[in-house]
Parts: structure tokens; sequence; C-alpha cells
């Protein structure tokens, strides 16, 4: 990563912008390990390695750097060893499995870092399932030692659960009784919802501060097996093995992800098929446009620098560069720009999912297009004439709260379109924006649909012409800078994800939306709330009222 901030521009050294690119010999925090077709991921937190100043990570609790290098753990394992079929979650302290998020981090950090960083952790948790669900990596938690809060939620996020039977470890989540918040990484809906525990019994689990123990933690259905110390390893590996085995996850030639290395100054952010260009006159304004392959030639060979996979990585870290860095920039406005027959040629090798490469390839485009979702911006697609708003491209467009269309672009709905990228909420992006109601009928699919025909097909919100357009556009974008950010925020989220509610949107939509609530509450996050009361020995000061 090159960075040159202008002098106008420069962060402040307390504050250097947060990277997400990082490689497993960087780790401070997590160590891989490979016995076949298993790894394990050990968590051994360096208490010295905290991304900001002013706390310690003891008890293998986490920040953000450690959830930065976890999530690149997972995305190396699924590119970068297709041999791995088990994965196993386990820690290097054998009293304490992980303490969950860091509580003085917690409590030092601003209200958007907070939201940002449980946001970034449970797209990590949702990946890590993802893995299970399509990659055939069965991911299994060995928790050697107490797990408590986000400790125990990346349990939450493996398939099986194994506890350590010493009559001292224990599982839990104490944020409700000791910390006046909310698991903030889904453990209240993966608890009921994927683990199936008891109303009650999740009732009294979420409010019990030291959590429960063996045989009743699995009689509970908090862990699926309770083991002692004298067969845990070996009952570990007996399971990943047998979870190896039933693996379908077949190939070989993994693909190394070499780091991203964008250009950054003061008002732009350049990586090869990437851009974002910061607007300087407009603080709230962000302009990122995606190029088109630079040929309709799919090569036979797929390397890092294939398109489908290098542009899908370069807007996934875009993504968290700007939802972390360029916080009060409100508006992306998203831009393509290349020949829609290029795009279209390289659209199986996005959709078809005939291996294992390119199955992963799609299923990464997918979670960087859920990133979008959820991020909590206005997005603007502007579709002018000399874009590439195609098949899996159309869908950044679709993903866009607005869409506005220039007469002489043209647009290109695809299979890709149908269900290849599904959102949180289980829909494709067309279904999701139709509800039920007929959208463009299957015959429009690969045709070339001007803008008159685009808008009354209802897939482009405004169709305009030349004389209009930058008019239109400028007064729609100030409009937009005007408006309350946090009830923009609420209202886009509610827009985004029309129709069914499932584990995944209720994780981003319900729970995100009562969590970021209650960290701006007095009882959470004011000066004798229980985020800054936490390990002072005194009693946090709720306002009793109920609203």
């Amino acid at each position: 990563m090159t960075v040159e901030p202008s002098e106008e521009d420069a962060m402040p050294d307390s504050e250097p912008p947060v990277s997400f690119q990082t490689r497993p010999d960087l780790y401070r925090h997590w160590r891989m390990e490979f016995d076949g077709d298993v790894a394990t991921l050990v968590m051994d937190v360096d208490e010295q390695g905290g991304l900001r100043p002013g706390y310690e990570l003891k008890l293998n609790s986490y920040d953000l750097g450690v959830d930065i290098e976890l999530y690149d753990a997972v995305q190396r394992l699924r590119f970068e060893h297709p041999e791995v079929r088990a994965v196993v979650i386990t820690s290097g302290d054998d009293k304490v499995f992980c303490a969950g998020a860091n509580i003085r981090m917690l409590a030092a950090s601003s209200h958007p870092w907070k939201v940002n960083f449980c946001k970034f952790t449970n797209e990590t948790r949702c990946g890590i399932e993802d893995a299970t669900e399509h990659s055939g990596q069965t991911y299994l938690a060995a928790v050697n030692g107490t797990a408590s809060g986000g400790g125990y939620e990346i349990a939450l996020a493996c398939e099986r659960i194994l506890l350590i039977d010493d009559r001292s470890a224990a599982v839990s989540l104490p944020e409700v009784p000791l910390l006046g918040v909310l698991p903030g990484t889904g453990g209240l809906t993966r608890v009921v919802d994927k683990r199936k525990v008891r109303r009650d019994r999740a009732d009294v689990f979420a409010t019990k501060s030291e959590g429960l123990k063996g045989r009743a933690a699995v009689d509970w259905k908090l862990v699926d097996e309770a083991v002692p110390r004298s067969r845990f390893e070996e009952t570990v590996r007996e399971r990943a093995r047998q979870a190896a085995a039933e693996s379908t996850r077949s190939g070989e030639g993994g693909v190394t992800l070499p780091m991203l290395e964008p250009r950054i100054t003061g008002d732009r952010i350049a990586y090869r098929h990437v851009t974002a260009d910061l607007d300087g006159d407009n603080g709230d304004l962000v302009t990122i446009t995606i190029h088109g392959p630079d040929s309709a030639e799919v090569p036979d060979v797929i390397d890092a620098d294939f398109w489908p996979l290098a542009m899908t990585r370069e807007l996934d870290d875009l993504i968290l560069w700007l939802r972390t860095n360029e916080q009060e920039r409100g508006t992306w406005v998203i831009k393509t720009v290349g020949d829609i027959d290029a795009v279209l040629a390289h659209e199986e090798s996005m959709t078809a999912g005939k291996d294992w490469l390119t199955g992963e390839i799609r299923h990464y485009y997918k979670r960087t297009l859920k990133r979008l979702d959820v991020t909590s911006r206005s997005l603007v697609a502007l579709i002018e004439p000399g874009s590439c708003f195609a098949g899996p491209l159309l869908e950044t467009a679709l993903a866009c709260d607005r869409q506005y269309m220039l007469e002489g672009a043209e647009i290109v709905v695809t299979e890709a379109n149908a269900e290849a990228f599904p959102m949180g909420n289980g829909l494709s992006r067309l279904t999701s924006r139709f509800q039920g109601e007929d959208g463009p009928p299957p015959d429009v699919r690969g045709r070339r649909l001007d803008s008159g025909e685009a808008e009354e097909l209802g897939l482009v919100t405004l169709s305009l012409d030349d004389i209009d357009w930058e008019d239109e556009i400028r007064i729609a974008l100030e409009e937009r800078a005007s408006l309350s950010p946090d009830a923009l925020t609420g209202m886009e989220a509610n827009h985004r994800f029309a129709g069914p509610e499932t584990l995944e949107s209720k994780i981003f939509g319900r729970l995100s939306a009562w969590q970021n609530w209650i960290f701006t509450r007095p009882g959470a996050s004011g000066p004798d709330g229980a985020l800054s009361k936490y390990g002072t020995g005194k009693r946090a000061t709720f306002d009793r009222k109920r609203v």
C-alpha cells in the first residue's frame, strides 16, 4: 500500500488510516497450521499489539486489527488452500479461548468506530459460515478455555462447537448484565435461530454473566460436546477428520493472494481496476469507478490478476477503506467504464462455479456485494455512455438506492442477475427490487437496453437526456447531502432489505439497529455507563425509564 496524503489532508499521527491488507507472515495474533486436509487457526493475541494506543489486548480479547487478520486467514484458506476441507479455530491460551471484543477499546472508541468494527466482525463471522456452506471447509470451534461475549460468537459462527470440560471453562454472553450493550456479533440471533436454544433458556443464558459449563452447556444446545481435558485434543482431531472426510471440496493449485497496493493521495485511491475520487469541493461525496476487463479474451489460467478476482479484491478493500477512513463522505456515486461485451465474456467465470476456483470467485463477489448492501452510505449509480453495467457489474447498480441513466447509455440484464449473487435476505437484487411484481421478462436477458427501455422496465430510477443530466444529478446529490445522515442510514437499510428476514438480515438489520441505538445511550457509553465503569468496581448508572 502506498499512502501519499497531501499536507492539508494528512491524518494526524494519532489516527493513522487503517489498512485491511496483511498476510500470514505479518500476523501478530493468529497462527495458521496445516495437517493434510485440516487447517488450524490458533488465536494467540499479542497484548501489546492493539491497533490504537490506550488498551492492552488481555485474555485473548480482540480489536479491529485482530479481526483483520482473521478475515485475511479465512480468505486465504478459501483461495490458497483447496486441499483444506476442515478448519479448527482454537486458542493458544489453555485457560482462555477468547474474552471477546476488548472492553477498554470499545469504551474509548467513537460511535462510528464501534459500529464499523461490529459490522466488519459480523461480516467475517458470516464469511466463516459461507465457507462452511459453499466451500466445503467446515469450521469447528475447539473451545479449550473460557469463551465469553465475542469469543463465544466466534465459536457460534462455526458448524460444531467442542468445549473442554475442566470445571472452569464456560461459554457466556455477558454483554447485557455486565456492559449494558448487546452481543455485537450476532450472538443473540445465532443462539436462538442457528442453535435452536429455547427462548426462555436463551433469556437466562444472555443475562447470566458467568455463562454455562460442561454438561449444562450441551443440554442447553450452547455447544455440541463437552470433552474432558485428557481427551480434548484427540476428540478435536477426530471430529475434524470426520468433517474433512464428508466434504465435497476438491481441487488443486491454489491462487496466492498478494497484498494489494493502492496508490492513495489526498483526493484519490487508485487500484488497477477500481478507483475512488474524493470530491474536494463536496466533502460528502466519493465517486467509485469500476473499470471493466481490458479484453473480451478470457485466459485459460486463473491467477490473482484474473479480472473478476482482482476487481473483486480491489472493490472489497476499497469499501472497507472508505467505511473506516472516510466516515464523513456519506454519498458514494458508482460508475463503470469499459466494454460491455468484455464484461459478458467474463460472466461465466463469475457465475458458473464449474470448479472450486470459479466457485470461490462467485462467492467472493457475492460477499463483496453484500458488504455494499450493508454499507451505511447513500449509494447512487450513474449510468453513462461508455459504461459497462452488464450482468455481474449491473449488480452494483442494483445495489444502489437510486440509478440515473443518461440517454445513449446501455445496460444488459443476464442470468447473473437472477440468482448468482443473492442478498442477505436470500433474494436476488431484482427479486428484492420488484417484490413479487413483474420484473423484466426473461426474454430481455442478454439484450442491450437503452435508457428509455430500462426506465420502462423499472431497472433505473430516472432516464435523462444530456440537457438535464448535469443539473438533475447535481441537485439530487446536493439534496442528499442536506439530509440527516442518521435518518438516511435507517431509511436506506429498511428499503434495501425488502422481503423475507433471514439469520443474516436479522444480524445486520434488527440486531445492528438496536446495538447502534444502545451504543449512544448513557447507560452504555455515558461517563457513568456500564462500558465506562467496567473493571472499576463501581456500578453503572442506568436511566430506568424504558422507551
